[in-house]
């Protein structure tokens, strides 16, 4: 009976991040990062203050995974030097500000 009980515990643990990408997440490190490494380039990008990076129409993402492989690549481009954990707090707070993905 433990072992069913732990399997399930299992596969509902890898439903749960599979369902958000970025797991547990805090949202005001995020925005912080955000704003300190993210929105001069923008802004250089889009006018502004750079937010229409995320709400131009023809915008290429479709989900979470994406939106986080996308901070992913900023990261690396933009040789930031954010953690994974970063990366995942910066795409949560983009997820929730802007994009609004539910899976």
């Amino acid at each position: 009976m433990r072992l069913i009980a732990l399997t399930i515990l299992t596969l509902l643990s890898v439903v749960a991040r599979a369902e958000a990408p970025w797991g547990t997440v805090d949202l005001k490190a995020g925005e912080a990062l955000h704003k300190k490494d993210c929105v001069a380039c923008h802004v250089k990008m889009y006018g502004g203050d750079g937010s229409k990076m995320y709400t131009r129409d023809g915008r290429a993402l479709s989900d979470k995974l994406e939106l986080l492989q996308r901070v992913g690549a900023c990261n690396a481009q933009m040789s930031s030097g954010w953690f994974p954990e970063e990366e995942a707090n910066v795409a949560a707070w983009l997820n929730k500000k802007y994009y609004h993905f539910d899976k």
